[in-house]
Formats: C-alpha cells, sequence, structure tokens
C-alpha cells in the first residue's frame, strides 16, 4: 500500500520506474501469448520435421508381357531377413561397457578414453553385436555370410531408422529353417518385397527376349523429384530400367512410389512408422512379340555352331501390319542375373569387345547388307527400262575398264536373265546394269523409297538408323567425292551404306504386301494391372503406314518371283545346280528369300570376316511372315543363315497349325 500512497503523491521517479515495470510485464507477456498461440503451429511442425523420416517406399512394378499375355518380365516375393537396430541399444551398450572397452583398457592401460576413442569402440561393439547376430542366423538357414564392416557403419551412420538386411532372397525351404529355429527376438523380422524375375527359355540359362526386355539395375539416387516432402527422405532399395522396354517405358512400369513415416527418438532409432501416401503400382506393358516364335528364333540361334559365341540376329514381323513377332539377339544373356552383383569375371564377360553380349543386333545393329541389296538394285534397274527377259553374258567377273579391278562371285560364268540372276546372285548381272543403265541416282533414289538411311519408327527410338547415301548431292559419307567404283560396290550391297536387320525386315514386308512401308510396332498397349475407369488403356495401332515405296506392281511381283526362285530353283539340267537359298525350303509353307554375303575389312583394309544375310517372306501365295537372320562371322548367307530360317519357318508352320 506504500507504493500506491507514494505513486498518488505524485513521486516522478517512482511512477516512471512503474511504468517500465508494467510495459516490461506487458511485452513478456506479449511475447508468452505470441510463442505459445501464434507460433504454436509452426513449432510442432518443426517438432514433427525433427521426430518424423519420410521414407520412399518403390511401388510394384509392372509386368512385360507377350501379346497372349505371357510374361517376359514378372515380380516373385524375395523373403529378406531384417533387422530393426533400436532393438538393439542395450545389446549394444552391454557389449561394449562390458566386453569392448574393458578389453581395450586391459589391453591399452596407458591410453586416454578421449571422445575419439570412445566412439570408435562403440562402433566395434555395435559391429561385433550385429556379426554375432548374423552368423547365429546364416547358420540357422545353412547361408554363411560375413557382416561387412564398412557397409554395416555406412547403413547404422545414414539409414539407423531402416531395417538392415542380414540375408536376402531366402529359398522357401530357408524360410521353414528360419521360422522354425530362429530365436523369437523382436529385432529380427522376416519380410516379403517383390522382386523382378525374367523368363527363362527352355533348356537355356538365357531368359526370353532378354535384350528387347532389357534389364534394371540398382537406383538409390537421393533426388527425387517425384515427391515433395518437408521431410528428410530416404530411399528403401529400389531400381530403374537399364535397357530395352525397361528403360524405354521406365515411369510406366515403375508406378509412384510412396511414404512412410517412421517416428525417431534423438538417436535416430525408431520407435513407431505408419504408411502417408500408399504406393500405387506400375502399369503392364504388352509387347507384340508372340513368345512361343521369339523361343523359336532364339532356339535357332542357339542351334548355330556352338551358340555360345554366335553373333547375330533374326527378326519376325508380320508382313501386313509391321507387328514385330519375334527379335532375337546372340549371344544371349540372362536378365536375372543383374537383379544380384555381378562378379568381376562375370562382368568381364559382358563388355567383351567381340561378342558384345549386350548389344541387341536386331534393333541396333548396322551392318553392310551384300546381295540382299540386289532387291532395291533390281527394282531400280527395272525401273529404269531393264527387260527382266534379256540375257547378260557374265564372264564371272565385272570390270569398270581394262586392267581395272575385278568384282568375282560365286555364281560363275554364263547367261543370266533377271530371274537367273537374281537366284544364283550374279554380281556382274547387277553390277553391269546398275553402272550403265540405272546409275547411281537411281539405285539411292529406290533405297530411300524403302526407308534406308531413316529410323523405321519403332516405339521409343529403340533402334539404329544406319547409313545410306543421299542421291541428291553423290557424295560419300566422309563427303568424299562419289565414283563409278563407289557405284559398283553399292549394287552388291557394299561400301557407302550400313542397314539394320529390323531396316530389311520393313523393307522385305513391302516388297510381300505390294509396296506398303510400314512403321513396326513392338508395343501393342500400355494397362494398369488391374482395370480402372479412372486409367484407360493407351493403345499403340497396328497398321500405321509410313508411306509407299510407289513401285511398278509388275516388277515387284517380279522381284516376289525371284525370291521364290531363291529358295526352290534347280537347273534342269546337270549339275542340277541350286539356288542360294534353297536350305530354307519348308514343305507346305513356300518360303520366298535372298542371300547375302558382305566382306568386313578391319582399320587396316585387310579382310577381316563376313556378315552374311537371309531376308525373306512367306507363303508366296499370300504372304503373312516375314523372316530376316543375319549372322556376323559366317561364311555364307545361303549356308549360315538359311538354316536359321528354315527352323524359324518349321516353328511357324506348327504354330499355325495349332491355331
Amino acid at each position: 500500500m506504500l507504493i500506491f500512497d507514494q505513486l498518488r503523491k505524485g513521486d516522478r521517479d517512482l511512477q516512471l520506474l512503474a511504468v517500465g515495470v508494467l510495459g516490461g510485464m506487458g511485452i513478456l507477456l506479449a511475447s508468452l501469448w505470441y510463442l505459445q498461440v501464434i507460433s504454436a503451429k509452426r513449432y510442432r511442425a518443426d517438432l514433427q520435421g525433427q521426430s518424423f523420416r519420410a521414407v520412399r517406399v518403390p511401388a510394384t512394378r509392372g509386368k512385360i508381357l507377350d501379346r497372349n499375355g505371357h510374361a517376359l518380365a514378372d515380380n516373385r516375393p524375395c523373403y529378406n531377413v531384417n533387422l530393426y537396430l533400436e532393438e538393439l541399444r542395450r545389446d549394444f551398450f552391454f557389449h561394449y561397457t562390458n566386453r569392448v572397452k574393458p578389453g581395450f583398457v586391459q589391453a591399452n592401460p596407458k591410453t586416454k578414453l578421449t571422445r575419439a576413442v570412445t566412439d570408435e569402440l562403440q562402433r566395434q561393439a555395435r559391429h561385433q553385436v550385429v556379426s554375432n547376430y548374423l552368423a547365429h542366423v546364416s547358420g540357422v538357414i545353412q547361408q554363411p555370410r560375413l557382416l561387412l564392416e564398412k557397409e554395416f557403419h555406412r547403413h547404422y551412420d545414414q539409414k539407423r531408422s531402416l531395417p538392415l538386411p542380414l540375408l536376402t532372397d531366402l529359398s522357401f525351404q530357408q524360410v521353414a529353417m528360419f521360422a522354425e529355429k530362429a530365436p523369437n527376438l523382436s529385432s529380427l523380422a522376416l519380410e516379403a518385397q517383390p522382386l523382378r524375375v525374367y523368363r527363362h527359355k527352355s533348356a537355356s540359362h538365357a531368359s526370353a527376349a532378354a535384350h528387347l526386355v532389357g534389364h534394371l539395375e540398382k537406383y538409390d539416387s537421393t533426388n527425387d523429384n517425384e515427391l515433395a516432402t518437408q521431410f528428410r527422405l530416404l530411399r528403401l532399395p529400389d531400381y530403374r530400367g537399364s535397357k530395352g522396354i525397361e528403360k524405354a517405358f521406365d515411369s510406366e512400369l515403375r508406378g509412384k512410389p510412396g511414404i512412410k513415416l517412421v517416428l525417431v527418438n534423438s538417436m535416430q532409432y525408431r520407435q513407431s512408422e505408419e504408411m502417408w501416401i500408399e504406393p500405387e503400382p506400375g502399369q503392364n506393358v504388352v509387347l507384340t512379340i508372340d513368345l512361343a516364335i521369339q523361343q523359336a528364333a532364339e532356339r535357332a540361334l542357339a542351334a548355330y555352331r556352338d551358340g555360345a559365341s554366335t553373333r547375330g540376329a533374326v527378326v519376325v514381323m508380320d508382313a501386313n501390319n509391321g507387328d514385330i513377332l519375334a527379335a532375337a539377339s546372340s549371344p544371349a544373356i540372362d536378365s536375372n542375373e543383374f537383379m544380384s552383383s555381378l562378379s568381376p569375371d562375370r562382368w568381364a564377360a559382358m563388355k567383351d569387345e567381340n561378342l558384345l553380349p549386350l548389344f541387341n543386333r536386331a534393333l541396333y545393329g548396322t551392318y553392310q547388307p551384300g546381295s540382299t541389296f540386289k532387291i532395291i538394285t533390281g527394282l531400280a534397274c527395272l525401273e529404269a527400262g531393264l527387260n527382266p527377259d534379256e540375257t547378260f553374258q557374265s564372264k564371272g567377273y565385272f570390270q569398270l575398264r581394262p586392267r581395272g579391278r575385278q568384282w568375282r562371285d560365286t555364281a560363275g560364268e554364263g547367261a543370266f536373265n533377271f530371274r537367273r540372276a537374281f537366284c544364283y546372285s550374279s554380281n556382274p548381272y547387277f553390277q553391269s546394269n546398275g553402272v550403265f543403265r540405272a546409275g547411281p541416282q537411281r539405285i539411292m533414289e529406290m533405297g530411300q523409297r524403302f526407308g534406308l538411311g531413316e529410323p523405321t519408327g519403332v516405339t521409343k527410338n529403340l533402334e539404329a538408323k544406319g547409313y545410306y547415301p543421299n542421291h541428291e548431292d553423290l557424295r560419300k559419307k566422309d563427303g568424299g567425292r562419289w565414283m563409278p567404283g563407289d557405284t559398283a560396290n553399292l549394287c552388291i550391297g557394299q561400301g557407302e551404306l550400313t542397314v539394320t536387320p529390323l531396316q530389311m525386315a520393313v523393307l522385305t514386308a513391302a516388297v510381300a504386301n505390294g509396296g506398303k512401308l510400314w512403321q513396326p510396332r513392338l508395343v501393342a498397349r500400355v494397362e494398369r494391372q488391374e482395370s480402372d475407369s479412372k486409367h484407360p488403356v493407351v493403345e499403340y495401332p497396328a497398321g500405321q503406314l509410313r508411306g509407299a515405296a510407289l513401285v511398278n506392281p509388275q516388277h515387284l511381283a517380279l522381284v516376289r518371283q525371284a525370291m521364290l526362285d531363291d529358295v526352290e530353283y534347280r537347273d534342269p539340267l546337270p549339275p542340277y545346280r541350286r539356288a542360294t537359298g534353297y536350305k530354307a525350303f519348308v514343305k507346305g509353307m513356300r518360303v520366298c528369300g535372298k542371300t547375302g554375303t558382305a566382306q568386313v575389312f578391319d582399320e587396316h583394309g585387310q579382310l577381316k570376316e563376313y556378315t552374311t544375310w537371309f531376308v525373306s517372306f512367306a507363303p508366296f501365295e499370300s504372304p503373312r511372315y516375314v523372316v530376316v537372320v543375319v549372322i556376323e562371322g559366317g561364311g555364307s548367307g545361303g549356308g549360315d543363315c538359311c538354316p536359321i530360317a528354315e527352323v524359324v519357318y518349321q516353328a511357324l508352320l506348327k504354330i499355325d497349325a495349332a491355331g
């Protein structure tokens, strides 16, 4: 009361003091109100951000299916034994205080226990505890494994709130052994997750359509633009497409990952968890490939020579709509190998510079077409006015000028008209008419009509485009001047051009169907794993025309007949010589084709090997199938590629008969 009496008496100093005290108390109360009421929400969010860890949970990957619904790439449950480190805190402390620390002090009595020393001792204690757990559990399931110290410490330091995988991909027998004999500990859990698996070919260690389907690679990048979150983002093990369809359609197959919130304490140990955003499964990709035809093509390649070192490809296409029914490449690989760590020796084998096992020769291989290019040369000559019945007397070689270079061939000397020259593959016939009648521009322009030198347009550019000269500037690839010798080489598919097996399949289909240039279709549709009206099926329609070859129908008919002769013709007189493609003959399916053999030179201009070809369609009366075979390092198209095509056509005949 004395203070109030003094204030009433007008004590100015006291009044100022009172105002200051009251003002300070007001500011204090206002600050408390702001912190506890206005800023409470923000601080609660900050507290949650410090207490929760957001874990990226990968979605179940979509399947890759053939046209009939057979899975080429699927998922299977993978059983792992996981260890939750938060359950071992007492074990870590006990082992440190009763084993590691006393042992260190006894061995190093004069060493001071600094913070750095104790931290290292605690790291050793944790590693020893987990190693003991792993030794016990791996002994139970009879799968010995060591705990790598570096990997364990990395997980403990960076992903402590996530389970530590002790043992992965247990067999069903090991799962049963774990359930029966493993100790009932809360720190251990047997958990399943989906694992990519690729369909194996029968009686082989390779997977079907491996080069086409592709494979996955581990993906643990912390930069994830798919998820926007205020929390620190951790990742569970995940994969992404590395090759083939797996890579080209990775976003569709991968789906959308989810987020799991893990509550952690101040030591970063897990307290609890809940799913915040459910993962959305990936979509299925349905291919135009027919598994039965694909496997037949792969078996045919595997049967050639010893199979393992075969370098080649087979493409099977529907001549009437451009659907790719098979695209096989050799050497074969097993895409399942990439789901685990490859040994250094195995990885070195995958990188072999000669065999190139990872290289998809069906879509990316570029080769000189050899005598298969005589289809183009022949059409160009016919369009230039060549009389197909006119007889050409061959000396067994072609020569531009006296004492100049001689291009020899296996057809030998004799009289040749168009069909006979085609089925015996007479180089002089096509070179003479190509150089002196058609000329380089007509030949180049004819090849461009059939799409050579350009991508075919197959799904997502899964192809090489090769090289083809432009008829407008008559220049070589290196910019050099075009010479008559270059035209002579071009007439027989050598020199300044390279093509892919897929391009030759499109070309052959156009000859078979009357000039329609189809855009090859590899993917039929992309669809949800479960039907969903909100997510309609994405269709890739068949029969998309890139254009028309615009060639005289009579000339195309003549070439088709000549291709039939290449398989069926036989001289009526001794020595009864057969045409070059006779080994592709199939009773009940009249095969039409053209063989080819191209020389491959090394960087010094020395002959290195041959590339052999057989391009074909069947049946003659109503073309349906196109089969293209290419072999690197072969001897001849007739000897190497025709037998492979014959096996494929036999399989097609059986498939058609079975309905």
